[in-house]
This record gives C-alpha cells, sequence and structure tokens, in this order.
C-alpha cells in the first residue's frame, strides 16, 4: 500500500491562495562543496541532459563533478554578496514585493513564496508550507519568460512528482511563458530607456538569451523561437535598427542554438563597433551568468577585440515595473480565485 505524506492543515488564516515564484536555484555558498552539491542536483535532471542515465552517470560522477566545481565555485565568487546569492537575494525581494503588492489591492490576503528547482527553499518545501497553513490554490509562475522543457517543463514535473507522494493535492494553476506579452516587453523597454536616459545610447544593442542544445529545440522545443520573438518585439518596441540577439552558456561538445554570444561580440568589435549595450531579457533576476558571464566576461571579451565602450543593462530584478506586471499575471491568471 502506497504510503502518502499528509501535508494539508484546516485553514488557519484568511490566505486567499498562494503563488509561488519559481526560478533555477543557486548554491548554499560559493565555495567547492556547496557548487558540487548543487552541480549534481541540476545535471542529474534528466530535462537538462537528455542522455542515456548509465551513460551520462559516469561522464558526471567521473568528469564534470570533477572538475566544474572549482570553476564554478570560482565564478560564483566573484558575484557573492554579504546577504548571499544574487538570485537567492532578488527572488526573496521579489516575492515579498509581490506579496505587498497584491495584498495592498485585495481585502483578503494572498501568500507569495519564491521556490528553486534545484537548491533551496525547494519546490517540495514551499508548497509543503502552503498546504500546511491549509491554502488550497497555488499558481505557480516560472520566471523563465521563454518555455523550454529544461526549465519550465522541469518546474513543472517537479510538482508533479512531488504531489504524487502528499495525501492532498491543492488546486493548481500554471503559466508556461510569457515571452510575447504586452507586459513583459514594455518592462524590457523601459528598462531599456531608462538606461538610456542616464547614460547615453550605444552604437548596438545586443540582446542575449541563455543557450539550448541544437538537437533539443529541433525536437520540438519551442525556445528559440520564443527567444527570437521577444528579441523582434523589443527592438521593434525601441525602435533601434543596429541590434543583434544571440545564445551564451553553452556547455558540451555538442552544437547549441547559435549564434553564440561570444561570436557576435568578438564579430562586432573586430568590425568596428565601439560601443554596446547588452541585456538579457530572458533572465527575471541577475545571477551568475549575468553578472560573472556576461557582466566580466563577455565585457573583457568585447573590449580585447576591439570595443571602447560595454555598458551591462541589469535585468528586471525587483524593480517597481517588473512587480507591477507580475501583479497583472496573477491577476489575470488567478482569475476568479481573486472573487471567492
Amino acid at each position: 500500500m502506497p504510503s502518502y505524506r499528509n501535508n494539508f492543515a484546516p485553514k488557519s488564516n484568511t490566505t486567499q491562495f498562494g503563488v509561488i515564484l519559481a526560478n533555477l536555484g543557486t548554491p548554499d555558498s560559493p565555495s567547492t562543496s556547496s557548487v558540487r552539491r548543487f552541480l549534481r542536483q541540476f545535471l542529474s535532471d534528466k530535462r537538462v541532459v537528455e542522455l542515456p542515465k548509465i551513460l551520462w552517470w559516469f561522464i558526471l560522477n567521473g568528469i564534470i563533478l570533477v572538475i566544474r566545481p572549482r570553476r564554478s565555485a570560482h565564478a560564483y565568487q566573484q558575484i557573492w554578496q554579504e546577504e548571499g546569492s544574487p538570485l537567492m537575494i532578488y527572488s526573496i525581494r521579489q516575492a515579498e514585493a509581490l506579496e505587498k503588492s497584491m495584498n495592498l489591492d485585495h481585502a483578503i490576503p494572498i501568500a507569495v513564496r519564491h521556490a528553486m528547482r534545484y537548491g533551496r527553499p525547494s519546490v517540495s518545501d514551499v508548497l509543503d508550507e502552503m498546504t500546511g497553513q491549509g491554502i488550497d490554490r497555488i499558481l505557480v509562475i516560472p520566471l523563465y519568460p521563454q518555455y523550454s522543457g529544461s526549465t519550465v517543463g522541469s518546474t513543472f514535473d517537479e510538482i508533479g512528482n512531488v504531489l504524487a507522494k502528499r495525501r492532498f493535492v491543492p488546486e493548481i494553476r500554471f503559466m508556461n511563458s510569457y515571452a510575447n506579452r504586452t507586459e513583459y516587453i514594455e518592462c524590457l523597454e523601459q528598462t531599456v530607456r531608462q538606461h538610456w536616459s542616464s547614460n547615453g545610447q550605444a552604437e548596438c544593442l545586443v540582446m542575449s538569451f541563455h543557450g539550448l542544445p541544437q538537437e533539443v529545440c529541433d525536437a520540438g522545443d519551442p525556445y528559440q523561437q520564443q527567444c527570437s520573438e521577444t528579441a523582434h518585439l523589443l527592438a521593434s518596441k525601441l525602435g533601434v535598427q543596429n541590434w543583434r540577439f544571440c545564445f551564451q552558456s553553452r556547455f558540451g561538445p555538442k552544437a547549441w542554438i547559435q549564434p553564440y554570444t561570444d561570436s557576435v561580440l568578438k564579430d562586432l568589435g573586430q568590425q568596428g563597433t565601439k560601443s554596446i549595450d547588452m541585456i538579457c531579457p530572458g533572465f527575471s533576476a541577475d545571477c551568475l551568468e549575468t553578472l560573472e558571464e556576461v557582466n566580466i566576461g563577455y565585457r573583457e571579451l568585447f573590449l580585447a577585440s576591439g570595443g571602447e565602450t560595454f555598458n551591462y543593462i541589469p535585468c528586471l530584478n525587483d524593480r517597481p515595473e517588473h512587480i507591477q506586471m507580475l501583479s497583472q499575471f496573477v491577476r489575470k491568471s488567478a482569475g476568479d480565485w481573486l472573487q471567492s
């Protein structure tokens, strides 16, 4: 007979429903051991690495987890703050600001929590916290604007896996992408225009998205198409003519979706472009990939290739317009929950 965890308590408060803002996750510290634990969990996800399980086990444990943690720990150390990982800091602020915003407009409280697919606070812990408080309706917003099975799909998988072991299953609603939503494009536009107002406009706007193996998109993942749609909509909204979009963070020997960010930056610098503005629209909060890979590594690459000015435009983070955008998403997705 299967054993299910009793995870539900009668309502002890008047909370109307819960919202989970889900993101990828971060190590607990920038130490090699902490990064190794994080990478083990992340790279063991079959949605992230689509290789035969036994083959990948030997590659992961015999090569990657031996070599990569020390290098990644050094990268994390370059961006770590006193309060912790930038991604964790911004995730906490996003949840707190969204809860405050929603509860200013509604008499019945709405609980907002952040959850990480890998690391802490886990999806399991946050779901149990909510149902343990008697919350029986939960809206999940993965903070990945463009859908990929390796991010949004994996988040949905984990929610299903957790609830499959619980006696009580709450009513769940999901958002699976917002790549072309007007609120999102306008939020990005406002961020870029504010940067231009303070710093001036560079010769070229570069939009860099996280990469994905080409074979994943060839198999039907819509990620590449949605990134292209976001980039074209933002460029059109801004009215820019000189812009590029590209893909970063490739890993391993296989071909990933192109153009690659490093190649684009080299070409721009070598062809005489002296200044660029760089934004990462696919990241909802600044993290290792934006603060270390882009703002440190790609800055050095562009300047070494002949460029003179590299302006990094921060992610949406906990900016007021980002919180307003998320509030609008909650209202539209929650619908009748706000009336009952």
